[in-house]
């Protein structure tokens, strides 16, 4: 029967104190048809698994995370991020170094919680899988790259981080217009296998009618919902092609199946591994 659900999450990274109020995180579900079925914010580690509480199916649910969820390594950065740097470097594309010594660990609690509560957090060593509550970590800049679909096929979109040869003043204009065509090719997956309906939602179909703001909290709360739908869809590749359209970086790992470091990645056939 195969899974019946596919969830994203753009977690915020880092834990929220007494004293500070917890950054949003982008929420989103998909059906295997690519209706989105669910989408929006949470607040917190509590309210993210309250959401998703809600939304899994039962039996039948890929969640794909944006955060280090399993981290071994008391310095430096994991062997999953280096590969990004590696495989993904020459479209621009390279991941933050995580550590014991990191701050801002909140998916590491996430996968506590989420094993606590009967989820199962899988590495992709063994491929998809075809059943269950799973959920595995991804990078969504490796999904926009790595995907033909999206139409980048030379760099990354700049529509996070700002490149030198933007000018400081021009920055917010140039990233609301390239946050703008990004949407415009997420749209494209309407059509793509698998589909990805971004009308299909009052929420996501927002993305479409609405121009991205230049404020900087209100770009802010519209990249963690477009980064969680590219999450959610790229669970949905990864169920529906695996290897073949998919990579699993960090799959070098000793530790036993199942509980390795590692981000699924989206691969042209030149991003894969020698």
């Amino acid at each position: 029967m195969g899974i019946e659900r596919f969830i994203g999450i753009d977690l915020a990274w880092a834990q929220s104190s007494a004293r500070t109020k917890p950054n949003e995180t982008g929420v989103a579900a998909v059906d295997r048809h690519g209706v989105v079925v669910a989408c929006g914010w949470t607040r917190g580690l509590e309210e993210t698994m309250s959401w998703l509480a809600r939304t899994a199916v039962d039996g039948s649910t890929l969640a794909f995370v944006d955060a280090p969820l399993v981290v071994d390594n008391p310095v430096g950065q994991r062997t999953c991020e280096r590969e990004v740097g590696r495989r993904y470097g020459r479209w621009k594309v390279s991941a933050n170094s995580t550590n014991q010594s990191s701050p801002r660990q909140a998916g590491v609690l996430l996968r506590e919680w989420l094993q606590e509560s009967g989820w199962t957090y899988d590495d992709g060593r063994s491929g998809p899988p075809t059943g269950g509550r799973v959920f595995s970590e991804c990078y969504p800049y490796t999904t926009l790259v790595g995907a033909a679909e999206l139409g980048y096929d030379r760099e990354r979109p700049t529509y996070k981080r700002r490149p030198a040869r933007v000018p400081t003043a021009e920055w917010r204009a140039v990233r609301a217009t390239e946050c703008d065509r990004l949407i415009a090719h997420m749209a494209g997956l309407a059509t793509s296998d698998p589909p990805l309906l971004l009308s299909s939602h009052p929420v996501s179909r927002r993305l479409l009618s609405e121009p991205s703001p230049h404020k900087a909290a209100d770009y802010k709360h519209r990249e963690d919902l477009i980064d969680a739908l590219l999450c959610a869809w790229t669970a949905a590749l990864w169920s529906r092609h695996g290897l073949a359209r998919c990579q699993v970086l960090g799959a070098d790992s000793l530790l036993p199946p199942g509980q390795a470091p590692t981000i699924i990645a989206p691969a042209r056939p030149e991003q894969r591994r020698g």
